[in-house]
């Protein structure tokens, strides 16, 4: 880990040394990263040469997963063609793909013993496919060579590359993530790239083609967003079919990044659980620190329970 990215860390991992003008309430505290486990699984990753979301959004949850020998690889590089205001992930000319990222995405997954592994991304604008083929391979080197590793897939929301979505789809992945990450109303400037509605489609679309594959989409709050708002979104999720939200308290990576607007009471996301289990969502994770893949082996494990639950009923 570089020097810059383990200061971005801790400033989120020390409230007194945060960034925003919105003082950061006690219940924003996590410890920093220390342990035997995280130095092992920081080390396994850097000697594959693999890129991780954990470091380049300084997920403030990092020490914990890793502790526990969860990381989200992040794959397709790590500059992105987008610049999401919220995202802390370097912006500009990418490099060529990797070739052999696959295989080394499949070892990881083997050498930490992972029964569950989440693979995100970076935006590929400038590819054909939007990096469609590389999750794809991702996907089948880890069926191939991790048999019992189940994959959750957080992908970017491949507008404009037509037949990129279904490739994926095909691959069959246990979970699709696709967030969506803000109300409508501040697309214009949190994430000025891309369409809420194609969005929404991109997760409809996913039910469409395998209704056995579990979809997942998460929100930040704190960036001025509305009670009512929120509510809409979880609206649209469910019409999409989608199986589990997450909602986590955005937290402002750099000066040069999105303000946050306030931070959000713990009562009020467990407003936001109440309301999203009432909609019918499978599963909910509403938290400050949440985040979309924190816990996600755990979670899988329980978004398939909860199915079960519901088929029985049913019957």
């Amino acid at each position: 880990m570089t020097l810059e990215k383990l200061t971005r860390i801790k400033k989120l991992a020390n409230p007194e040394g945060g960034i925003s003008e919105v003082k950061k309430p006690s219940w924003i505290r996590v410890k920093a990263p220390v342990s035997k486990q995280y130095h092992e699984t920081r080390e396994t990753i850097r000697s594959l040469k693999l890129n991780t979301v954990c470091e380049e959004a300084a997920c403030p949850n990092i020490g914990e997963c890793w502790t526990k020998k969860h990381a989200t690889v992040m794959i397709l590089g790590s500059v992105c063609t987008r610049n999401c205001s919220f995202c802390n992930i370097e912006t500009g000319i990418p490099d060529k793909l990797d070739p052999h990222e696959p295989d080394r995405v499949a070892l990881t997954a083997s050498k930490l013993g992972l029964s569950h592994i989440v693979i995100t991304s970076v935006d590929r604008d400038d590819l054909d496919d939007g990096g469609a083929n590389h999750f794809v391979e991702c996907i089948q080197k880890i069926r191939l060579f991790s048999p019992g590793t189940t994959i959750e897939i957080l992908t970017p929301d491949f507008l404009r590359k037509e037949g990129a979505l279904e490739k994926v789809i095909a691959a069959k992945p246990d979970v699709f993530n696709h967030n969506i990450e803000t109300v409508p109303g501040l697309y214009h400037n949190v994430r000025p790239g891309a369409r809420y509605f194609h969005s929404i489609r991109l997760l409809e679309r996913v039910k469409e083609v395998d209704p056995t594959i579990f979809t997942k989409s998460g929100l930040m709050v704190g960036l001025g967003e509305k009670k009512e708002e929120v509510l809409q979104v979880m609206d649209d999720m469910r019409t999409a079919g989608v199986d589990f939200i997450t909602i986590g308290q955005y937290l402002q990576p750099t000066k040069n990044h999105a303000k946050v607007d306030r931070y959000v009471e713990p009562e009020e996301f467990d407003y936001y659980a109440r309301m999203a289990k009432s909609k019918g969502f499978l599963m909910v994770s509403s938290t400050p620190l949440t985040r979309s893949s924190y816990h996600a082996g755990d979670d899988f494990k329980k978004l398939k329970a909860e199915r079960e639950k519901k088929h029985c009923r049913a019957s």
